[in-house]
């Protein structure tokens, strides 16, 4: 289920700042950006595809599922510089909790796959 919310979690700081207009690069750079939120709908799309294969235990659910991780780990490691430099520490703790739970379900699946 962790999986399910890290998924709907994934995408919300970047939501909220561009609903708030204070992400100046939506003038500045907008393809990069453009880029940048379609990786970022990828990964919270495998993850809740991956969290919701997990729970109906289909076949593929685990390889799913570590490989939206891998994506979720690269995002929640470089994400939190962007907003450590706008000074929003909230956004910055929020990924560190991120990344400790993209860590503990990662374990706890392959653990799981390891041990069948």
């Amino acid at each position: 289920m962790v999986q399910c919310h890290l998924g709907c979690a994934h995408g919300r700081p970047v939501e909220f700042s561009l609903a708030a207009g204070q992400v100046p690069e939506v003038k500045i750079e907008p393809i990069r950006l453009a880029f940048h939120l379609a990786a970022e709908l990828t990964t919270a799309l495998g993850l809740i595809i991956g969290g919701a294969a997990l729970l109906k235990r289909l076949s593929w659910a685990a390889t799913m599922y570590l490989v939206a991780s891998g994506m979720l780990l690269y995002s929640v490691i470089v994400s939190p510089g962007y907003f450590a430099q706008q000074g929003q520490w909230a956004f910055v703790g929020m990924f560190g909790v991120l990344l400790s739970l993209a860590l503990a379900g990662l374990w706890a699946v392959a653990r799981n796959r390891l041990g069948q």
